[in-house]
């Protein structure tokens, strides 16, 4: 795979772009496709898996395999489809990927966050928080299931506005008609929708989004200031009124696409800086793990007040509570004290580099209450001294703590443990 483009083929798809795409997707890892090979696998054979994949894309004949079908558990009941391509097609992909987003990428309108270069969930989250303290209302906006219903026909058309390569055009239109391969190897046929967990369907959402939305609320409604991670958007609005007004229209928009809002899910909610309900029945939102709603801060002159203010959500806190849950780290009395620290801290600095970013005495109770907790269990096994005395326990771990406090990271952060009580799990 040293050449730079091909010769002789039906399309010039240079090699050292299919190189550069297998480079992203190794290191994005991933599951094996319905074919059963893994990322170690495909590597065993590199140059020839490779030269399969681009002598097929270059000759037009790459027709892409079904995609595996999993299911994943939702927070609030019920199921998550992701599509998992093969290796190979992920790899296909991002090829594809790699030579529309530079096209499409300057395009985007600045308040579309997901999966973007340079832009983050964060990055919404602080815009949002921004505008909640300027416009007292928003329309937290939720499309029943969306990547399962996006509609075909506008997506090819907006790629074939913006790829020059008929190629681009003619392996997403193949994509978009993959069918998916359930658990018993059954195959549904799809005429809409695109898989989430495809390296395509961030990019090719975002460009229906762009035309389907972000253009048109921008061109309809200038005045309008909104945050957009893919399908997630908050629309904010300085009356009640508007609000309803705009989902209404909004709704009718998204339903010329064949895509419906959640009626349950899509509220207009009161951004509440003030310790009064009125009648304005729903004063909070989640978005992108976030719950925004009123929260004690400070004020002016050292005094306290109520700011309406995202922090770490009950969905999230659930999720990582079922994390730390599943280390058992009660039980790993195999373990050192260091070697639990390193067997943890990276995921645990992820957590707070994300949900500790605001409001982050929040997130840093939870820790403290989850992970400490564990970890006096941990030690009541390990040392039979303290195998019947947690207290003595809690109070050795805080000694711990107090001189070493950067073993373990959440406690770098301030949830260190104290003599006394750690808290329920």
């Amino acid at each position: 795979m040293v050449e730079t483009q091909s010769s002789g083929k039906a399309f010039d798809i240079p090699k050292m772009l299919v190189w550069e795409a297998y480079q992203k997707v190794r290191s994005n890892k991933g599951a094996a496709g319905v074919d059963g090979q893994s990322l170690t696998d495909f590597a065993q054979d590199e140059k020839n898996n490779l030269y399969k994949i681009w002598n097929r894309m270059s000759s037009g004949s790459y027709f892409p395999p079904p995609v595996k079908a999993v299911e994943i558990p939702k927070a609030a009941g019920g199921v998550r489809v992701l599509g998992v391509p093969t290796v190979a097609d992920r790899i296909a992909q991002t090829v594809v990927a790699m030579t529309l987003e530079p096209r499409v990428e300057p395009l985007f309108h600045p308040d579309s966050y997901g999966y973007r270069p340079g832009r983050s969930a964060l990055d919404a989250i602080e815009a949002c928080r921004t505008r909640c303290w300027q416009s007292r209302w928003v329309i937290d906006l939720d499309i029943q299931g969306f990547f399962d219903n996006v509609p075909h026909a506008e997506i090819l058309a907006a790629v074939e506005k913006h790829a020059d390569e008929p190629w681009v055009g003619l392996y997403v239109r193949r994509w978009l008609a993959a069918p998916l391969q359930g658990r018993n190897g059954e195959l549904t046929p799809r005429d809409r929708g695109t898989p989430q967990g495809s390296a395509i369907s961030p990019l090719l959402a975002n460009l229906f989004m762009h035309y389907a939305f972000d253009a048109w609320l921008d061109r309809e409604q200038p005045q309008i200031k909104f945050e957009r991670y893919c399908d997630d958007v908050i629309v904010h609005c300085v009356s009640r009124a508007q609000a309803r007004y705009l989902r209404n229209v909004i709704a009718a928009r998204m339903w010329r696409f064949g895509l419906r809002l959640h009626p349950e899910k899509t509220r207009i909610v009161y951004c509440m800086q003030e310790r009064r309900t009125d009648d304005h029945p729903v004063t909070a939102f989640t978005f992108l793990g976030y719950t925004f709603r009123p929260r004690t801060c400070p004020g002016t002159a050292g005094r306290w007040t109520t700011g309406f203010l995202p922090a770490v959500s009950e969905a999230a806190k659930k999720d990582m509570a079922r994390v730390i849950r599943g280390w058992r780290l009660g039980r790993r009395t195999d373990l050192s004290f260091r070697e639990i620290a390193t067997k943890i801290n990276r995921v645990v600095a992820g957590w707070i580099n994300y949900y500790g970013r605001f409001y982050k005495s929040l997130m840093i109770q939870f820790l403290e209450r989850q992970i400490n907790q564990h970890l006096v269990r941990w030690a009541c096994r390990k040392f039979k001294h303290l195998h019947r005395y947690k207290k003595k326990a809690r109070t050795r771990l805080a000694q711990i703590a107090t001189a070493y406090p950067g073993i373990f990271v959440h406690w770098r952060h301030g949830a260190r443990p104290s003599g006394s009580t750690v808290g329920a799990v």
